[in-house]
């Protein structure tokens, strides 16, 4: 699999997602194995880029892998501007945000509220492409609702206008993240165009990822929460795809040790305050199984220090382990 002339290792990415896909959480992703990781949104106005927020988007003290950073907005001449800083800032790839169905960015004309308007999108895509030397890529929605599903012609649109790859969300704008994707659209979109297709949507096993793929025909998939707290989720995927076969299942102790180690980074990253309060959402996704009465988690949520919140977490793996010892003897 090529983007432009990037060549992938995997058939497996993670999907940007803001305030999830920072750097420390993208790092441990292509560890295990992710074929490209891209950055949380950033805003196409880039007169607004001066906030501490944006600053760490766009920060990169990490040199591993591709660096693809994303923006969105309904500015032709702004979201050209913006993917020119991207590029001069380091980043090998612009992906353009024509996905997100969140009120806020909606309510601006922009993410997956530009499904609406086909020659507003044609404009932004050729636009972008011609900012920069770097490849430009694409995820949108299936359509703005399912009575509007026009994904088949956005593609067309996309590939006519230079984009060099298309994720696509297996659900239309109004769906949000309710109900279950579809992969018929984004089979009929596969078969549409011949750039790199990426299915995304409800992914969160190696048996859905191979499902999907025979399904949709796609080249790839793109993985977004069920990534959350499961940055091994890609490593079970590639060895699935690879040979057919379950990979080992991530242990305890490797659990235990890579929350530690994303706690760390975390605090380190945004410094104690922030990274604080980042980190709680990242242990619960971790301990969604195995904290299930959630008892653990309001007591990690109360803790005012990053070496509290790590001894906690520490704790608990080794409660955890002793209860296993004995159940065993």
């Amino acid at each position: 699999m090529h983007i432009g002339p990037h060549k992938l290792d995997a058939r497996a990415v993670l999907a940007p997602m803001a305030g999830i896909t920072d750097q420390p959480f993208r790092r441990l992703c292509r560890e295990y194995g992710a074929g490209l990781t891209v950055s949380e949104m950033l805003i196409g106005n880039s007169d607004l880029w001066h906030t501490r927020k944006s600053a760490l988007r766009l920060a990169s003290t990490d040199n591993s892998g591709l660096r693809a950073i994303q923006i969105a907005g309904a500015d032709p001449a702004m979201m050209a501007d913006a993917a020119r800083r991207c590029q001069a800032a380091g980043a090998d790839i612009i992906d353009i945000n024509m996905g997100c169905p969140a009120k806020k960015v909606c309510k601006r004309a922009a993410g997956s509220a530009l499904l609406r308007e086909p020659q507003l999108v044609a404009t932004i895509l050729q636009a972008v492409v011609a900012a920069v030397d770097v490849p430009v890529t694409l995820k949108i929605r299936t359509g703005w609702s399912p009575e509007q599903r026009n994904g088949i012609d956005i593609a067309r649109l996309a590939e006519d206008s230079g984009i060099q790859s298309l994720a696509v969300h297996g659900r239309t704008r109004a769906c949000r993240f309710n109900g279950r994707a579809e992969y018929d659209t984004i089979a009929a979109i596969k078969q549409s165009v011949s750039i790199p297709v990426w299915a995304n949507g409800d992914i969160t096993s190696a048996e859905q990822a191979a499902r999907v793929l025979h399904h949709t025909g796609a080249d790839g998939v793109m993985i977004g929460r069920g990534a959350q707290g499961r940055p091994w989720l890609f490593r079970e995927i590639n060895h699935y795809l690879q040979t057919g076969q379950h990979a080992p299942k991530a242990s305890m102790a490797e659990q235990g040790a890579v929350l530690l180690r994303h706690l760390g980074d975390m605090h380190h990253f945004y410094g104690d305050h922030q990274g604080l309060r980042i980190a709680r959402k990242h242990c619960s996704w971790y301990l969604d199984e195995l904290d299930s009465d959630k008892a653990f988690r309001r007591e990690f949520n109360r803790l005012d220090s990053a070496a509290a919140q790590l001894d906690a977490v520490h704790g608990f793996f080794e409660q955890h382990a002793r209860l296993r010892q004995d159940r065993a003897a």
